[in-house]
């Protein structure tokens, strides 16, 4: 699926994604929960970047529980940074957030950012060369030593127990009110759209894009989540 299909299809989705994806939520929680552990030495007046914000759940989450800091949530897709915005502005942190409707590299350039979020971003590139960069554009915006957490679908697409965990993350998902042929279209998105790569292939390249070893700090299904620091 080419970038401008992938912004079309978040965008049209935008309006009720959170309700769609409901019942996924705690998976979501767990992670943005172990994200403060991850983010807790960065300064009190930390600067985040967002990569592929969506509407705004880990800066919501952040912004509650860490109320000095500032945020500028990026997404190609205006839809969902609309939705981000009023996100903001409901919960009261509009303030300290910036709204940027584009890729990364349509971004200006300015402070460093003391850590950066991606999360379920990068899969969709399926040229590894392509995610790599995306890493890397990441780390160029990040102070020396800043910290980068991420989480992608990620598997051995041809280990032995694919086919079985893929079997139970389709029925996990089947809660969040997918019918039989929108659970067969995940399957063929999976297969066709998506880059599910082991764990550790996810890892190398995060890590040759100019970031330390990462660390892998987060499982629930399919969803694995890393974080590393700049070097």
């Amino acid at each position: 699926m080419q970038q401008h299909e992938l912004d079309a299809l978040f965008d049209q989705h935008a309006p009720g994604y959170d309700a769609q994806w409901a019942r996924m939520a705690p998976i979501r929680e767990s992670l943005h929960f172990l994200l403060e552990t991850v983010f807790a030495d960065l300064p009190a007046d930390a600067r985040l970047l967002c990569v592929g914000a969506g509407t705004g759940a880990e800066i919501a989450h952040l912004a509650r529980r860490f109320p000095r800091w500032r945020f500028l949530a990026l997404d190609p897709a205006p839809a969902m940074i609309e939705q981000c915005r009023a996100r903001a502005a409901r919960d009261g942190f509009a303030d300290r957030c910036e709204f940027h409707a584009g890729l990364l590299d349509t971004l200006p350039h300015a402070e460093a950012f003391d850590g950066a979020t991606c999360f379920l971003v990068s899969q969709f590139l399926l040229d590894p060369a392509e995610r790599t960069a995306l890493f890397a554009a990441i780390a160029r915006r990040l102070r020396p030593g800043g910290m980068l957490a991420w989480a992608d679908l990620a598997w051995d697409t041809t280990a032995g127990d694919y086919p079985a965990m893929l079997r139970l993350w389709m029925q996990a998902m089947s809660g969040a009110g997918l019918d039989d042929d929108a659970l067969a279209r995940i399957r063929g998105n999976y297969a066709r759209d998506v880059a599910i790569l082991p764990l550790d292939d996810v890892a190398a390249l995060v890590a040759s894009a100019g970031f330390d070893a990462p660390l892998r700090f987060h499982q629930a299904g399919m969803i694995h989540g890393w974080c590393a620091r700049r070097r």
